[in-house]
């Protein structure tokens, strides 16, 4: 006995969406895989008269229906996760990687941007409206950078407490999964800021620069009230989840939505950084406070940003924006109906729920035959 992988592609959603099962059971192997192989890709072009399915591609089919249940209708990132799997480890782990990304690129670009010790800090010194400008580009661009990667396109790249409240609130991710997702963030926000600072042990002069730059901390102007700051950062949050649910929920710009982070705090950061530093995230702006000490008014960054992002969401839902719908809680990687992507293939997409009773059926029909072995050839 032993157990193998399927791995189906069917184009039951359209054009050029496929879908992926993988499943186990335990059925007795054949003795040639060879001639296994051989009677396999005569049963699909026998069954191809039979069915409308087309399978291009299938690694031998040991299949556990069971599994093949859960994994089918397992869709955590549609709020429908089956409850035989309330938790989804290898989406936590990929956030915190992917926040770990965001976080390393994003402070070494404000280091380098607004350090006193640096030539370029010293030239855009002279033009601070461009200096605040190019350091929300930068942490924007990062953003995208940790989107790109095969972490980012596997969790959907959320990257921010925030954008997975506003995800939870649209009931696109159950409560159980959203303290996953924020738990994640913060340990990747705290380990991409502790490979920042550990850069200082190899290299004295960076650990300079970066203590000039308080480790990239959020700090609110200590000139006006924090009330300023707190609305700042409330009013930035609710504007980057609108922008952000519009662009992820319109099928024809979706695809710019892992960069439109950059042109946003372009644009945002020269208008109100000065008040707050233009944080929007709380695990963007915990983990460097904690290296700088920077702690006075680290709860600004906690309610402004959720209460933005409440806030925005229920804009959204009383339609002002129009009829924005919203299939799947992502932000890179679309068109998996709420599953959970592979990490060998993340681009591979799943068939709709709606494909798995016919689906399932012909599936049996391939496994019987198959089971069948020579003797079904034969006749």
């Amino acid at each position: 006995m032993n157990d193998m992988e399927v791995r189906l592609l069917s184009p039951l959603a359209g054009n050029d969406v496929q879908t992926e099962i993988v499943m186990t059971e335990n059925i007795p192997p054949q003795k040639d895989d060879v001639k296994a192989s051989e009677n396999l890709q005569n049963d699909q072009s026998t069954s191809h008269h039979h069915s409308h399915f087309h399978l291009p591609h299938i690694r031998i089919p040991n299949i556990h229906w069971p599994h093949f249940h859960i994994h089918f209708h397992d869709r955590p990132l549609a709020g429908e996760p089956h409850p035989e799997r309330p938790f989804h480890w290898r989406l936590y782990g990929c956030e915190a990687v992917a926040t770990a990304v965001l976080m390393i690129i994003g402070l070494i670009c404000v280091i380098l941007l607004s350090a006193p010790g640096t030539m370029v800090a010293a030239y855009l010194a002279q033009h601070p409206i461009l200096q605040t400008g190019l350091c929300g580009l930068g942490f924007g661009l990062a953003g995208t950078a940790a989107a790109m990667t095969p972490f980012g396109k596997v969790s959907g790249a959320h990257l921010n407490p925030s954008v997975t409240l506003a995800f939870m609130l649209s009931r696109k991710i159950v409560w159980i999964d959203a303290l996953g997702y924020a738990v994640a963030q913060i340990i990747g926000a705290l380990t991409g800021t502790l490979v920042v600072y550990e850069l200082g042990a190899c290299f004295a002069s960076w650990r300079h620069l970066a203590t000039e730059a308080h480790y990239g901390a959020t700090i609110p102007d200590t000139n006006i009230s924090i009330i300023y700051a707190l609305l700042s950062e409330a009013g930035v949050t609710g504007l980057l989840i609108i922008v952000l649910y519009w662009l992820a929920a319109h099928p024809r710009f979706k695809r710019i939505t892992p960069w439109i982070g950059g042109i946003f705090f372009f644009l945002m950061n020269p208008v109100t950084a000065w008040l707050s530093g233009n944080s929007a995230n709380f695990a963007r702006s915990l983990a460097p406070a904690l290296f700088a000490g920077e702690w006075t008014n680290l709860w600004v960054y906690l309610l402004g940003p959720f209460a933005g992002s409440a806030l925005a969401v229920l804009a959204i839902q009383s339609d002002i924006f129009g009829k924005i719908h919203l299939l799947e809680a992502r932000l890179v990687n679309f068109g998996h109906h709420g599953r959970v992507p592979h990490m060998d293939d993340p681009h591979f997409k799943h068939a709709p729920p709606e494909h798995y009773d016919a689906y399932k059926a012909h599936l049996e029909s391939i496994v019987t035959n198959r089971a069948s072995g020579p003797s079904a050839e034969a006749e």
